[in-house]
């Protein structure tokens, strides 16, 4: 939130010139607001450029939910250089989806071995491991429904919202609710 002279910037804490007069540097805490509206100072509130790049591309600019086909500036669709595959934007849908399956993957793998040792051996998967795996598997089907299910960006940004009471959470995200890990 800057002062400016003439559409310029001038730092707090910095001297500074109007072609005229050389200011001090103390002119921000030492000044009236009637001295800095005489020497043509304004206040500007600087714009509010933030954005969740979750969601958007950049300000008020939303991420597509679902894929679409990259076409050049004629609407030609374009693709890989194998000539035949089609480039893709990949929408949010299918980007969470991959994220939903990575993690999915992650949480499993770590008992990968246990049924690898069952296959090979014949030895019994813990029951709690079993029951957990099984929780994983439920819970991805579920976040990936959730996904797919949502029809605008506001329904999609939603899952991410954990449940709160009295201003705190109460549980995970949607998008994120796997079970504890064991």
């Amino acid at each position: 939130m800057p002062w400016k002279h003439n559409g310029v910037i001038i730092k707090e804490g910095k001297p500074w010139s109007d072609g005229t007069y050389k200011h001090p540097y103390n002119w921000a805490s030492a000044w009236s607001a009637e001295d800095k509206k005489n020497f043509k100072l304004t206040w500007e509130d600087e714009e509010d450029t933030s954005f969740d790049n979750r969601f958007y591309w950049a300000k008020d600019v939303e991420r597509k939910l679902e894929d679409e086909d990259v076409k050049d500036e004629d609407g030609k669709q374009l693709y890989e250089e194998d000539g035949k595959t089609k480039l893709i934007d990949e929408g949010l849908k299918t980007i969470w989806i991959r994220k939903t399956k990575e993690t999915t993957n992650n949480l499993l793998s770590k008992w990968d071995w246990q049924v690898v040792r069952k296959f090979e051996k014949d030895t019994a998967i813990d029951s709690n491991v079993a029951t957990y795996r099984d929780a994983v598997r439920t819970a991805c089907d579920k976040i990936e429904k959730s996904i797919t299910d949502c029809k605008t960006l506001a329904e999609f940004m939603k899952l991410f919202d954990a449940p709160m009471k009295d201003g705190m959470p109460t549980g995970n995200a949607p998008i994120y609710d796997f079970p504890d890990e064991i």
